[in-house]
């Protein structure tokens, strides 16, 4: 009884903690609460926030993948190469996802068939997506895109960003999948005792691979909203995105030993960070203490869960 109210409580205090920090910027600058500044916050979210949501399901299983934001940098780059070579904009989003989605699955690949670890697989991959990058384009940004491009990541639809309803979109997926599909229950049960759900049957590798497919997915497509928000194609864009990624799962209450995380939760966790980069942006607060303090979330966010872990392992 203890365990369950301690852990509603630990899902309630992402929500606590964004409202108060909504009210506190509100109090503290008359220029937080602008339909301009929101809407640009929601924008600069999107894409975390995009990326989080494959970030979640990969820490459920009790993994990491550090290669995010090269997969963004690649995915944004080739996407926007086809653009400038005349292909059109559809196309050429689908391009850009589908690099993505071959970069997550060679990621799950590596990791079940070589049986080496996330992290190691996955730092591996940061470096040398990165590099795909900046060879393919000589470490030189793609210019000269279609305004129309632009839509993706700055356009409104019913007087709201369209990369907002892009990610709504995911989001709701996302849920469904977890909730409701054996991908979403065998991610769980994985990571909470791979183990066991080996000997239960789960068909473990087919899963890892799948979810890891879909990380890279979500951050092909980030990567894509990334582009057309600055309108070019950058070999190094998406540096230090993981970070921020793993952040906004952590604080949306998921547990970096696996077994635990929701899409809400993500969501929440995505939006304190975009709250706390807009607000320390609009009270000219140093942008280097905002690493500082995502650092400080991370350790803070990760410690609480050991000690509830602990706590109640002892109990």
């Amino acid at each position: 009884m203890q365990k369950s109210i301690a852990q509603r409580l630990q899902r309630f205090l992402p929500f606590v903690t964004l409202a108060l920090l909504f009210v506190a910027l509100t109090i503290a600058t008359p220029h937080f609460l602008t339909a301009v500044n929101l809407a640009s916050v929601a924008r600069q979210t999107a894409v975390i926030n995009i990326m989080a949501l494959g970030m979640t399901l990969v820490i459920i299983t009790g993994g990491i993948d550090l290669s995010v934001g090269s997969i963004l940098a690649v995915s944004g780059l080739f996407g926007t190469m086809a653009i400038k070579a005349g292909q059109p904009i559809p196309l050429a989003i689908a391009l850009g996802i589908a690099a993505g989605l071959v970069c997550g699955l060679l990621n799950g690949l590596m990791i079940t068939m070589l049986r080496i670890n996330p992290f190691i697989v996955t730092l591996g991959t940061l470096e040398a997506y990165r590099g795909i990058a900046l060879v393919v384009s000589k470490g030189l940004p793609v210019h000269e895109i279609p305004e129309r491009f632009s839509y993706l990541g700055d356009g409104n639809l019913l007087g709201i960003p369209f990369s907002l309803w892009v990610l709504a979109l995911c989001a709701v997926v996302m849920h469904f999948l977890l909730e409701n599909t054996k991908l979403g229950r065998y991610s769980f049960a994985i990571g909470s005792n791979q183990s066991a759900a080996y000997y239960a049957g789960v068909p473990i590798n087919f899963h890892l691979t799948a979810v890891y497919a879909i990380a890279g997915l979500l951050s092909g497509l980030a990567g894509m909203v990334e582009a057309s928000r600055l309108m070019t194609g950058q070999p190094t864009a998406g540096l230090g995105y993981e970070l921020q990624a793993i952040a906004a799962v952590v604080i949306g209450g998921g547990s970096l030993q696996g077994g635990e995380g929701s899409v809400i939760g993500t969501l929440i966790g995505a939006f304190i960070i975009g709250l706390l980069s807009n607000g320390s942006d609009l009270l000219g607060i140093n942008p280097y203490w905002q690493q500082v303090t995502i650092g400080a979330i991370i350790i803070a966010a990760v410690g609480f869960d050991e000690y509830r872990k602990r706590r109640f392992a002892t109990a």
